[in-house]
């Protein structure tokens, strides 16, 4: 029933930004902004993004880029899905450098008390 009021209310309006040539705009505009935050990764990021991301200002224009060519629901997915993925990313890194040979206890040895 709603797609059907929806349909009546806009017959004629083509959403131009879910087209295919507009998603694969969208998608070189997110992969460059990424691939600027992986470059970039070791400045102090000063730029908040949407969901908490936190990005140098040297990506600033990728990002603005970003926006600009996507609809503003699917930055803030992209955003929550690059920020999932470091997260766990980050912790499958942190259990590695734990990881080590195992060291078991050595078992006593007493001398027999005579």
């Amino acid at each position: 029933m709603a797609l059907e009021a929806y349909a009546a209310g806009n017959p004629d309006t083509i959403h131009t930004d879910v087209l295919f040539k507009a998603r694969v705009s969208c998608y070189k505009a997110r992969d460059a902004f990424y691939a600027c935050l992986e470059k970039e990764c070791d400045k102090k990021p000063t730029e908040i993004a949407s969901v908490g991301l936190l990005y140098p200002v040297e990506c600033k224009q990728s990002r603005d880029e970003f926006v600009k060519q996507c609809r503003s629901s699917w930055v803030k997915h992209f955003d929550r899905q690059y920020c999932q993925n470091k997260r766990v990313q980050r912790l499958l890194d942190d259990k590695e450098s734990r990881r080590g040979p195992l060291m078991l206890p050595q078992p006593y040895t007493f001398k027999p008390i005579s």
